[in-house]
């Protein structure tokens, strides 16, 4: 068998897609795709993807990572094209390669959130995040399928950037780069926008580890208002940039780094609408 690790993004509107249905839409693409899936043994056969770190619904994301094993050898570019054509548009696949040895999941323990905030001012942020970078702890509560929780968000936060909504644009064409090397096609607020340049905007760029429980923004707008009693007018969205090791200037390698990307060879190029098989 042959195992492959796939980055997606999660834009627009699927952003309110939940896991579950992402992964129904990704076993159905495959199957359009003609992808020879490697199958699980038992009464119950399933595929054997695996996924790693899923983004919570409501969550934008330009950094989704997931494996398949197939029974045949494919092209990485190949099975990316082929997956990509077969997804809806929000769903995009950026990149494929090869697995080494290893598992993926050990490559990552920290996620790069964006998060926009709408309303409020950077100056007003900007003293909440410092707050919250002050704090040795700051518990907030979550509510989960098992009642209610207290959690500690300080130690998941690595580092904290505030700017505006001058600075999004750039943020952001750092990282939303689709399949064909081009900015993604995504409602960005500009600086001429008249909600962007007649209401404050803040921005907040984060680092965060992934623990057990895991630390998503909203428990970060949490401890926000709970150390600084910051209260946003209106919903936070929440975008994720990249996931990786974090490194020890607070960077985060890339995953996908020890195989390379995944390139076509022209000499086994195909159509999108034929089968990935080599």
């Amino acid at each position: 068998m042959q195992k492959l690790r796939l980055r997606y993004t999660k834009r627009g509107r699927l952003r309110f897609t939940s896991h579950r249905d992402v992964a129904r839409t990704f076993e159905r693409a495959l199957r359009r795709a003609g992808v020879p899936m490697a199958y699980s043994q038992g009464f119950s056969p399933h595929p054997k993807i695996s996924w790693i770190g899923a983004a919570p619904t409501g969550v934008a994301s330009e950094a989704e990572y997931v494996e398949v094993q197939v029974v045949e050898r494919i092209d990485p570019e190949a099975l990316r094209r082929a997956l990509d054509q077969a997804l809806p548009p929000g769903l995009d696949v950026v990149d494929a390669v090869q697995a080494a040895a290893g598992s993926l999941a050990e490559r990552i323990d920290a996620s790069r959130w964006l998060v926009e905030l709408p309303g409020v001012d950077p100056a007003e942020l900007r003293r909440a995040v410092d707050a919250l970078l002050a704090a040795e702890s700051v518990e907030v509560e979550r509510l989960t399928k098992d009642g209610r929780r207290i959690m500690d968000v300080r130690p998941g936060v690595v580092t904290a950037e505030v700017g505006d909504v001058t600075s999004l644009t750039a943020t952001l064409s750092d990282h939303r780069v689709g399949a064909t090397g081009d900015l993604a096609d995504a409602p960005i607020p500009r600086k001429d926008d008249d909600t962007a340049a007649s209401s404050p905007y803040g921005i907040l760029v984060m680092v965060v580890r992934q623990l057990t429980p895991a630390v998503r923004p909203d428990d970060v707008l949490s401890a926000l208002r709970v150390v600084a009693g910051l209260e946003p007018p209106v919903p936070a969205k929440a975008t994720r940039l990249a996931q990786g090791r974090l490194d020890d200037a607070g960077g985060l390698a890339d995953p996908f780094a020890p195989e390379g990307r995944g390139t076509a060879d022209p000499a086994r190029e195909q159509e999108p609408d034929q089968p990935v098989v080599e």
